[in-house]
């Protein structure tokens, strides 16, 4: 029988064999989990001794799974998640659940919080943590296991991920007062810098419709900084309706609505074992 100490040891075990696999690097691992690089690469040593096989190969950039880490590193994700999830079940008092999402800043403006106050209304013991990044950073995060769930515009890999909600936005461009959407100058564009962002390239396909001319580009890493740049009578952009119509200082814009929606997917990885909390915000989701 193993005892609670050697338990306690592989499982630690397998936290720092999935913290390596997933910043691809044992100075990144050592750095998330507040150890020495040697203490990591030690804790893989003994792993790839006791399973008798190479779990790891070295690259220029750090290093990456062979086939078996690849093996383990679904079963550890599997394994330390249902740990997770007995703690929570044995002492929910104690222990909350946990939820973590993905989406562009963009998308998670206004929609998402919303629905999150709603689910968590009926769902009080789970813990939801918010990641916003660029739509491929994103992707990876979701097929390494470090997200549960993501939403996301445009297409995706549907081979590795699967839609489980579906909802449509609608789509406004914003400019200063006064300005006329089809003026000759060359107009400024205020665009995400996430060259996938569907309303960065819904401005450019507008901008190319009404202006023979090339636009001038400002590029911001912030939904934010784009609508101040738009207040600040910088230049113009395409957001979220939601967006402008929960702003106070809508006197200070204009905006005009555009005929096509924005459709946003909710996706989960395929084959991958879901946590109670995913499974219960896919129900919430599919309740709407």
């Amino acid at each position: 029988m193993i005892s609670a100490e050697e338990l306690k040891l592989e499982s630690q075990d397998l936290r720092i064999f999935k913290c390596v696999a997933e910043e691809k690097s044992l100075s990144k691992a050592a750095e998330v989990l507040g150890y020495v690089q040697p203490h990591i690469s030690q804790r893989i040593k003994n792993l790839e001794e006791e399973l008798g096989t190479k779990l790891l190969t070295r690259t220029n950039r750090g290093v990456a799974l062979t086939d078996e880490g690849e093996a383990l590193f679904n079963y550890a994700q599997r394994i330390l998640l249902l740990m997770e999830e007995a703690k929570a079940e044995v002492n929910p008092n104690k222990f909350k659940r946990s939820l973590i999402i993905g989406a562009s800043q963009t998308v998670s403006a206004i929609k998402i919080p919303s629905l999150f106050s709603s689910f968590l209304k009926e769902h009080q013991n789970i813990e939801v943590k918010i990641k916003t990044d660029r739509k491929q950073v994103l992707q990876e995060m979701l097929s390494y296991g470090e997200i549960d769930g993501l939403f996301l515009s445009g297409t995706y890999n549907e081979a590795q991920f699967e839609t489980v909600y579906h909802y449509a936005e609608k789509m406004v461009l914003i400019l200063p007062k006064d300005e006329d959407i089809e003026e000759k100058a060359p107009p400024t564009l205020l665009l995400n810098s996430d060259v996938n962002c569907i309303y960065r390239n819904r401005l450019l396909a507008f901008s190319k419709e009404y202006h023979t001319h090339k636009a001038n580009m400002m590029e911001f890493d912030s939904l934010e900084a784009i609508l101040q740049g738009v207040r600040d009578r910088l230049g113009m952009s395409v957001v979220p309706a939601s967006v402008v119509n929960s702003r106070g200082d809508i006197k200070s814009i204009q905006y005009q609505e555009l005929p096509e929606d924005v459709h946003i997917d909710f996706v989960v990885k395929k084959g991958k074992q879901r946590s109670q909390s995913l499974k219960k915000f896919s129900r919430f989701l599919e309740s709407l």
